[in-house]
């Protein structure tokens, strides 16, 4: 049996609009990460995932976050959280995902 999944709700300013994002902790710390290592604000990366997504805003993150991590953009270069895609994972286990 799985249990509770911890959500954490954030307000956001995407496109000059501001809005609130429920994601749990491992894609919020991901997606600061990814954003730090392509110098610019976590606001400015969510920009960039909403103008290319085409549906629900938080899958369309979950996605991208996996993507980086299937890629290797996260976890690899110097200063980098080598568990940041194991939270991931494990955020997407506790989710019912793919175990």
């Amino acid at each position: 049996m799985i249990g509770p999944v911890e959500i954490v709700k954030r307000s956001v300013r995407i496109a000059g609009h501001a809005t609130s994002v429920s994601l749990e902790p491992a894609f919020w710390e991901a997606l600061n990460e990814i954003a730090v290592r392509r110098r610019i604000s976590l606001n400015a990366l969510l920009s960039m995932i909403d103008a290319g997504r085409g549906g629900n805003l938080s899958s369309a993150i979950r996605l991208f976050v996996l993507a980086r991590c299937r890629d290797g953009e996260l976890g690899d270069l110097a200063g980098a959280s080598p568990l940041t895609c194991s939270r991931v994972g494990e955020a997407v286990r506790g989710a019912g995902g793919p175990a």
